[in-house]
């Protein structure tokens, strides 16, 4: 786009020129400054043009000195915990900033201030350091002497080619609609911002009346609308919220709002509120309504009101278009009182608690301290969420009681000790939320909270279940994951009949209590007992619920990693067997749908074919620290269902197993001396790790890779196996009749050879052997000084090798072994060696 292209060719040359020390890009909020500068920050990083750090912060609205100080401290890798105020802190921040060049870049800059009083050097043609700052204020610019680039508008062709863009290109072949069209980019007033968001609530429409309609609407919204004034984005903005096709869809993105300014929203804890706030519609169960709201959040992010964030498991809203919805919610009914994330040390003043609240947010912030007599008239309020204010430690028992319709309450990661008697008086209540509570030591009791549907727990300090729970008969969701819990709520969970979502640790629950609650789709629990296990696992693989569970079975620590290490609304299928006897007389029957399969420090059998109903959707195995498993499987006494299962496995994990000797036990028929072996077994194994097996010599046989088997195969690990002669090893026919043709081995998936602290290997595949492993880029092999010979061959291109994907070999071993090693071509070292990461001793 040529203005952007100005703009960015612009602020590149005050960057690198002497000049110029701050540079301050301004214009009205939506016309792409963050946009321009985020280009300009990959540059720098990309580029490494003498900037010893390049810092980006994102200052709060109203601006937090303590923030702001704190986030270039962390970017600067110092640490400003022990100043106390902001003078000690700016001169801590200085010193540090004042050992290197930087270049650092302030985006969204409301207030003014000055530089010295956060702790920033000032920029000068010797210490060669650039501020840029982004603002919507040319006052705020020019307050900081900065040389001021304004963003303009985009001109009208590159409005129309962002518009098509966004709304697909497909739409121009729709009939007359070339002229609606470019008078509909034309009302977005050149505003990157508002053209995207604009062209997303039209993707798909084809009826032209549709596009006629939306065209007047627009038009209604923005006419004698100021120029350059903030209504000017706003206006255009809300056009595509009341595009939005229903009021749930609208409060559903309207709740975003509550969370603090840039913030990465987790989509799944998202649809909970919803569907505690019952902004998503009651459905048939809490799987359908996670659904509706992925739909709903999709939809949302189609019509660009809100962006993808952390690998797609966050959202979160821009700036503008939050400032939209926050004013949208500022008056009228249901209003919002909204100051999340702005590091307020005490709770608004009572006068600010209007009657006609909804939703009240001040998650985030740093109170500490609700006055004893506080008590805000609010007879309206639905929502308070009071998360993340670390340093509360009491709730005084009036605080609620003027608050007769809140029905969701959030307190989690506060400090509170106790809950007030108060909240047993809230009849409305639906949601009360105590994750991470850490120093709750009590709970009044909560029988009378009859409309109470989720009660979360997760991390809380308790010791035992709050006393009442068996009484809430609407109870949907209950997280008492509370490791400091030692008295199991025996015969309490049974009655809460309603329940669909269930995790317990811990404390261990009994095969019934679970058995009986039929509408359970998630459970993550411990059974101390298999009968109780067996019992839960009959009851599953016979109605199919839950959908989602991880079962922990045996004497479990918590200090062991075995529970909180998933999200708490996305279990895995997981069972992990500890410290059990597993064996003949202690058979136990598996999930038929078990994707996930862990047994540790357990007396097992022989093989792992013990299973009287193997898991056919097995996709990761771990075996660690087991005593007596002397292979994995063998194909001479294994059943046809349990090679299935190998057929089926992604990952396997083979860890301190002392006698294991064979991954795969193959036996020669009588017939033959040829091997049998399944042609698909371990066909979509993906990661084979194999650590400290003291007894195992070779990895596994070459006849594996015989018809499909290992044909996926991305990773290889071995590590601290004392015994280990031979990762791919081959059965030599009977003498006499051996051949010298080579032995082609082709891994056309394998990324990474990882070989550690193995004293005895002597080949990575038969003398004979030659591998074609096309895909490989990592290879690692250290303290493996018995081997001779690397035995990957290298492409060939006009009879000169040719590299595969290498990227990085890692050899920690003595020199002369590095000099000496055997190659399948001796061209391929020299090919190789720029590529060597030489640890040598």
């Amino acid at each position: 786009m040529v203005g952007e292209v100005y703009v960015k060719e612009k602020i590149w040359e005050y960057l690198m020129g002497h000049e110029v020390g701050i540079i301050g890009v301004c214009g009205i909020g939506g016309v792409g400054k963050t946009t321009v500068m985020k280009h300009i920050h990959n540059e720098l990083l990309k580029k490494a043009i003498g900037f010893k750090k390049v810092v980006w912060v994102t200052v709060s609205h109203p601006l937090i000195v303590f923030r702001l100080q704190d986030d270039i401290a962390w970017a600067m890798n110092t640490s400003l915990s022990d100043c106390r105020d902001e003078l000690s802190r700016s001169s801590r921040l200085m010193e540090a900033m004042q050992k290197v060049k930087y270049a650092l870049i302030l985006d969204d800059v409301w207030d003014k201030f000055t530089l010295h009083s956060i702790g920033i050097p000032e920029p000068t043609m010797e210490n060669g350091c650039k501020i840029v700052i982004t603002s919507r204020s040319i006052d705020v610019c020019n307050y900081l002497r900065c040389q001021v680039v304004k963003v303009p508008p985009l001109p009208e062709q590159e409005s129309l080619n962002l518009f098509l863009d966004k709304v697909g290109q497909d739409v121009l072949r729709i009939p007359k609609l070339e002229k609606i069209l470019k008078l509909m980019v034309a009302e977005c007033a050149g505003l990157p911002l508002a053209i995207v968001v604009i062209a997303g609530s039209m993707r798909g429409v084809e009826d032209i009346s549709e596009w006629r309609n939306a065209l007047r609407q627009l038009h209604q919204c923005v006419v004698d609308t100021e120029k350059d004034s903030e209504d000017e984005i706003f206006k255009r903005l809300k056009f595509s919220y009341d595009r939005l096709p229903n009021s749930s869809i609208q409060k559903c993105f309207l709740y975003c709002s509550l969370h603090p300014e840039d913030w990465n929203i987790s989509r799944k804890d998202l649809i909970e509120n919803w569907i505690c706030e019952g902004i998503v519609e009651k459905l048939g169960s809490r799987r359908e309504m996670h659904d509706k709201g992925n739909a709903i959040l999709n939809r949302l992010l189609n019509c660009c009101l809100l962006e993808e964030a952390y690998n797609k498991a966050c959202v979160k809203m821009h700036d503008v278009v939050r400032d939209m919805a926050l004013r949208i919610k500022s008056t009228g009914p249901g209003r919002y009182m909204v100051k999340a994330g702005m590091r307020l040390t005490k709770i608004p003043d009572e006068d600010e608690w209007n009657e006609d609240l909804d939703k009240v947010s001040l998650m985030e912030n740093e109170i500490s301290y609700i006055p004893q007599n506080m008590s805000p008239k609010c007879l309206m309020l639905s929502t308070l969420i009071l998360e993340g204010n670390k340093e509360l430690r009491i709730i005084p028992g009036c605080f609620f009681a003027n608050m007769p319709l809140l029905k969701f309450l959030d307190l989690s990661k506060t400090g509170i000790d106790v809950l007030p008697n108060s909240i047993c008086n809230l009849e409305y209540l639906t949601a009360l939320i105590l994750c991470e509570c850490k120093h709750l030591k009590g709970m009044p009791s909560l029988s009378k909270l009859k409309a109470l549907k989720k009660l979360d727990l997760d991390e809380a300090g308790l010791r035992e279940a709050p006393e009442g729970i068996e009484m809430l008969e609407n109870l949907e969701y209950l997280d008492l994951f509370c490791p400091n819990m030692r008295v199991p709520p025996r015969g309490k969970i049974s009655k809460l009949f309603c329940l669909q979502y269930l995790r317990l640790f811990p404390i261990e629950i009994r095969g019934e209590e679970v058995t009986r609650l039929e509408m359970l789709e998630w459970f993550e629990g411990r059974f101390d007992l298999l009968k109780n296990f067996n019992s839960f696992v009959s009851k599953l693989n016979h109605f199919g619920e839950p959908h989602h569970y991880s079962l922990k079975v045996g004497d479990i620590n918590k200090e062991e990693g075995h529970f909180g290490e998933f999200n708490k609304n996305d279990f895995p299928k997981l069972v992990i067997l500890i410290r059990c006897k597993i064996g003949e007389e202690d058979q136990f029957v598996l999930p038929g749908d078990l994707q996930d399969l862990r047994i540790e420090y357990c007396n097992a059998a022989s093989d792992i074919s013990i299973f009287q109903k193997d898991p056919t959707q097995l996709q990761t195995c771990a075996l660690k620290y087991c005593q007596r498993i002397v292979c994995v499987v063998s194909l001479s006494s294994s059943s046809s269902t349990s090679l299935t299962v190998m057929n089926n496995l992604e990952v396997l994990t083979l860890e301190g197993l002392s006698d294991l000797r064979d991954v795969v036990k193959v036996e020669k028929t009588r017939a033959s001396l040829a091997p049998t072996i399944s042609p698909h077994i371990y066909s979509n194994l993906k990661q084979l790790g194999v650590l400290n097996c003291s007894k195992l010599k070779k990895l596994f046989p070459c006849e594996l890779l015989q018809g499909q088997g290992l044909q996926n195969l991305e990773l290889i690990e071995v590590n601290g196996c004392d015994e280990m002669e031979e990762i791919i090893g081959w059965e030599e026919e009977e003498e006499g009749n051996q051949t010298t043709t080579p032995i082609l081995i082709t891994l056309p998936k394998l990324r990474r050879l990882d070989l550690n602290y193995l004293p005895k290997l002597k080949r990575i595949c038969p003398e004979r052997g030659v591998m074609v492993c096309e895909s490989l880029n990592s290879i690692k092999i250290n303290v493996c000084v018995k081997v001779k010979r690397i035995p990957f061959c290298l492409g060939r291109k006009n009879t000169q090798p040719s590299l595969p994907a290498v990227e990085c070999i890692s050899i920690l071993n003595p020199k002369k072994w590095w000099e000496s090693l055997e190659w399948e071509n001796p061209d391929d070292k020299i090919v190789l060696l720029p590529f060597l990461k030489y640890n040598g001793f």
